[in-house]
């Protein structure tokens, strides 16, 4: 499963780390309180008490996603997931995925540019079985052209079937390609497809090598669980993996950018017109970090759905669009973007939305936010956090987002505080930051020239 990196507008309401982060990681410091360890091997360790109900939730992250692919071999790490379903030297093909359905779990796993992970959702007293066959394909993976080859064909058929035949997943790519002028974050997570067809076993095998190591690796448990039995049941399973040396993190380095750019697409399947644009953005851990919390404020009073000026505005009082937003995504462990976007009513042209767009921008970055909407927007992200106490799930994907993007327990913890500190004067210079031209992309999605469109 492919994770969506960069929101792009037009799926704006899909599954998204980055969306969930925030509002989960407050619950986690008001509810969750995390218990922490580090194997010997150096595998870091979370542990989230839930027992509300008899289910846990078992997941392994690893610190290696698209982005830290060889150049030149995109798509290796979404790959190697699909890969890692398949036989070890103690298990046989499909033998990992039988086992955990014959005990009713539930199992998935997900590529992202920064990591890769993989979890199970069980009952409590089958958590050691899972961690044994876990820490069995961290190291005992098999792979052979009779498996590659067959899927390598599976995958390239998810990239026709989810992105070649999707004319708004071939702009994404196109408008990625864009933003980035040099990070790898430029290149899709399941590859190009020339690329894909090219990767070697041998490829696999040294991202495999290279990566997949337990000191490379965080294993966080949430749910129905108690740390001293979680801690023992690592030590014996995990704690048995000898550490790897592992290569530095180098990512390319992002150079100025100082021009706008545009990326227009038409397409015949083309029905309903769409706009984005998107501006270069801290993360938590990269950029201007200073400004992190209060573009998490700014997204909310700007863009959070019903409420947000850019709604209320071109949507509800104008009539100009059918739906319209803003995204930021500060869970990156390089430099992120902050975004907006609109779909157009029928009938009315995208440059009168979008005048009405830039209007809105200027009216921010010359008034500014206010008290009363700061407040309010504080208010709706931190009671939203309330509903993450009854998941399982939920929090662990922020605690291993967190940890393999640079980030700490302590870090998810102190968010609801640093949410709270965020000034009125702080929002407004990190939209004055944001807000420049010279550092953004837009895409827009129309139809085929000659065909009815607004």
């Amino acid at each position: 499963m492919i994770l969506p990196f960069r929101l792009p507008a037009i799926r704006a309401m899909a599954m998204s780390l980055a969306l969930l982060a925030p509002l989960a990681g407050a619950a986690q410091a008001q509810v969750f309180d995390p218990t922490t360890f580090v194997l010997d091997n150096g595998m870091e360790v979370v542990v989230i008490e839930n027992h509300r109900a008899p289910v846990v939730s078992h997941m392994v992250w690893y610190k290696a996603g698209a982005a830290d692919e060889p150049a030149g071999k995109s798509g290796i790490a979404h790959y190697l997931e699909h890969l890692m379903f398949k036989g070890t030297e103690t298990r046989a093909p499909g033998e990992f995925s039988r086992i955990i359905a014959d005990i009713g779990g539930r199992e998935n796993a997900f590529t992202s540019q920064d990591y890769t992970g993989y979890f199970q959702t069980v009952a409590p007293q089958h958590l050691g079985l899972m961690m044994e066959l876990e820490a069995d394909r961290m190291t005992g993976l098999v792979l052979t052209d009779a498996i590659i080859e067959p899927e390598r064909k599976v995958i390239l058929e998810e990239r026709r079937s989810r992105t070649d035949n999707n004319p708004r997943s071939l702009l994404s790519e196109q408008v990625a390609a864009a933003t980035w002028l040099n990070h790898p974050y430029r290149l899709p997570i399941i590859g190009w497809a020339h690329e894909i067809e090219a990767i070697t076993r041998a490829d696999l095998e040294r991202f495999y090598e290279t990566w997949y190591a337990p000191n490379n690796a965080v294993l966080v448990v949430s749910g129905d669980v108690e740390p001293a039995a979680v801690r023992r049941l690592a030590e014996e399973t995990y704690g048995k993996i000898p550490a790897r040396t592992l290569p530095p993190r180098i990512r390319p380095v992002e150079p100025p950018q100082i021009a706008p750019r545009e990326v227009v697409m038409r397409d015949t399947r083309v029905n309903q017109p769409s706009w984005s644009r998107r501006y270069l953005a801290p993360s938590y851990v990269a950029g201007d970090t200073e400004h992190a919390y209060a573009l998490e404020l700014l997204v909310e009073i700007f863009g959070g759905g019903a409420t947000g000026r850019i709604y209320r505005s071109v949507v509800a009082e104008q009539a100009l669009a059918a739906s319209a937003g803003a995204w930021y995504s500060p869970g990156e462990l390089d430099l992120t973007t902050f975004g907006l976007w609109f779909t157009p009513r029928p009938g009315v042209a995208i440059e009168a939305v979008r005048t009405a767009m830039d209007a809105q921008v200027a009216t921010l970055l010359e008034t500014g936010v206010t008290e009363d909407e700061l407040s309010r927007a504080k208010q709706r992200l931190i009671d939203s956090a309330i509903f993450a106490r009854d998941s399982v799930g939920g929090p662990a994907r922020v605690f291993g987002a967190a940890l393999t993007t640079g980030q700490t327990v302590a870090d998810v913890e102190a968010w609801p505080d640093r949410i709270r500190a965020v000034t009125v004067d702080q929002v407004n210079a990190a939209a004055r930051a944001v807000f420049d031209a010279n550092r953004s992309t837009t895409g827009i999605l129309l139809p085929a020239e000659g065909e009815s469109r607004t």
